[in-house]
């Protein structure tokens, strides 16, 4: 059985932004970027109907909330490893 082949986002989306071009054929493009045609007419549509995200901020998390987020989960990290040697101690280990 053949495993079905993955592709980063990044390269979907270079494929779809292809396609939406138009100025090759799905043909020319399958062979270009080695994807059967019915995949990047899937990416293509994809594209097409989360496009508005990309304006609307819905579409994701913003840098800052990333940022504020991996600051609370190191932040809950040294927590835990505070916890952990507090009971460590306690326990003698």
């Amino acid at each position: 059985m053949a495993m079905r082949k993955k592709f980063p986002d990044d390269f979907k989306a270079k494929v779809a932004l292809a396609a939406l071009k138009g100025d090759k054929t799905m043909a020319e493009l399958a062979s270009e970027f080695q994807v059967h045609p019915s995949q990047i007419n899937t990416w293509k549509a994809v594209l097409k109907e989360r496009a508005a995200d990309v304006f609307s901020g819905s579409a994701g998390t913003s840098a800052k909330e990333y940022k504020d987020r991996i600051e609370e989960l190191f932040s809950d990290i040294g927590r835990i490893q505070v916890e952990n040697n507090w009971l460590k101690k306690k326990l003698n280990f």
